[in-house]
């Protein structure tokens, strides 16, 4: 390299650069390794993880865990699908191309929408995508975000929204744990572009989505619902009650929690808003032959052209977990899927229960909820869940990092994965850690 670009050393490389600003010693890392030496050192720090395997998770906060069939890693793991990028030549990306068009198709069914895409980065990211839609569509420069939504896509849309000149408003939650209607009510006015609430909400209460529509489109403004496709599998999908935009993260849907990502975000909407929608749609057609056949029938590369005119700049998916999402979800098929959102629910209520029976932790909201909820404690949450993680526990979210009202508070997530003896272990183990 160095003869090709005409010099003698590195050092003449780096001419151009003055010495007083360069770094001038060896760099602060431990010597190297051998490959043996260096996989078992490796393999030291990785067993100090805390995972799924060695403790039992009661955390969930946007990310949880749930049964993963067997046959969508076999399926994910096949080389034509685990090196896919962008399906540019529909003759040879056939397979990825179906993969996509049938992931829209239950994001549809899920959520009852009309049209959905092909994915995208993950939950939250689609929500602020959404609301930026909605802004540009509506040419109104306001969002208002319940504060019952997930506090870390809330900071999202707000960094979407200052660089696009939109203007954010958050909205607060009742005594009940859900959006306070009468403060959303006297905040949404003809200048709004978007209402943005959670369904179940982040403290896992189901919205009055209904009552919710009923206000926004009287206003002129688009409902965007961001849904947790579990529960979906039981509750009315957000599209029959009048959203118009729904979007999520697939991730409960066959693709491991991964220490926080990547996941797989969703995003659907309403016919007459499809032209507008981020990133790419798979389309199915016939060859000249009649065979069926599958192309993009609509991409976003013409928003590299269309500049500061674009809807998005948001041109790749998530096709990877995007299909092991579609794999799930044809494995457990649409009974299943009822049935995993019924276990979620019937073993969170009975958590709750027994959690209202022991001494010393409170039951806050009243509200109905899918499977998560939210209990006060008399001690410190991060002192209780370094106590649970000795038991073998993960403890529940600490609702004070996000909510400073609701220090002391405790989100705890239960999935089908749960077992009755996991559950009265926990709320035996948290009575004895507070009573200590």
């Amino acid at each position: 390299m160095l003869q090709a670009l005409g010099i003698q050393s590195v050092e003449e490389l780096f001419a151009d650069i003055p010495r007083d600003i360069r770094f001038n010693r060896e760099l602060d890392i431990t010597p190297a390794m051998p490959e043996p030496e260096l996989v078992k050192y490796m393999k030291g720090l990785a067993g100090k993880n805390v995972n799924f395997d060695t403790h039992v998770s009661f955390l969930g906060a946007g990310v949880y865990q749930h049964y993963i069939p067997s046959v969508v890693n076999h399926v994910i793991s096949r080389s034509e699908f685990y090196t896919a990028y962008t399906p540019y030549q529909p003759e040879i990306s056939q397979g990825e191309l179906q993969a996509i068009f049938e992931f829209q198709t239950m994001v549809c069914e899920l959520t009852g929408m009309e049209v959905a895409n092909s994915s995208m980065y993950d939950g939250p990211t689609a929500m602020a995508e959404a609301s930026m839609m909605a802004a540009g569509h509506t040419g109104k420069k306001r969002v208002v975000v319940s504060r019952a939504v997930h506090p870390e896509a809330r900071d999202i849309l707000k960094t979407y929204a200052y660089g696009q000149g939109v203007e954010v408003e958050e909205v607060g939650y009742n005594r009940d744990g859900v959006t306070d209607l009468e403060a959303l009510t006297q905040t949404v006015d003809d200048t709004v572009g978007a209402v943005v609430v959670q369904y179940p909400n982040f403290f896992g209460n189901m919205e009055d989505l209904a009552e919710i529509e009923k206000w926004v489109h009287g206003k002129g403004a688009l409902l965007i619902v961001k849904a947790n496709p579990v529960a979906l599998g039981i509750l009315e999908a957000p599209g029959k009650l009048g959203a118009d935009i729904v979007v999520g993260d697939m991730q409960p849907f066959g693709i491991h929690a991964a220490f926080g990502g990547p996941h797989c975000g969703y995003f659907a909407t309403t016919a007459k808003l499809m032209r507008k929608m981020p990133g790419r749609i798979v389309g199915q057609t016939k060859d000249e032959e009649g065979k069926r056949g599958f192309v993009l029938t609509l991409q976003a590369r013409e928003q590299h052209i269309r500049r500061e005119k674009a809807t998005s700049n948001i041109c790749s998916n998530q096709a990877l977990n995007a299909l092991a999402a579609s794999v799930a979800l044809t494995a457990l098929g649409k009974q299943g899927v009822q049935e995993m959102a019924m276990m979620n629910l019937q073993k969170a209520h009975y958590a709750k229960k027994e959690f209202a029976k022991a001494k010393g932790m409170e039951i806050v909201f009243a509200a109905p909820f899918f499977n998560e909820f939210v209990i006060k404690l008399p001690k410190e949450v991060n002192n209780v869940n370094k106590a649970l993680l000795g038991k073998g526990f993960i403890g529940g979210y600490d609702l004070g990092r996000s909510y400073p009202e609701l220090d002391g508070h405790v989100l705890i997530a239960v999935t089908e994965l749960r077992t009755k003896q996991e559950i009265d272990s926990l709320v035996k183990e948290m009575e004895a850690i507070i009573h200590a």
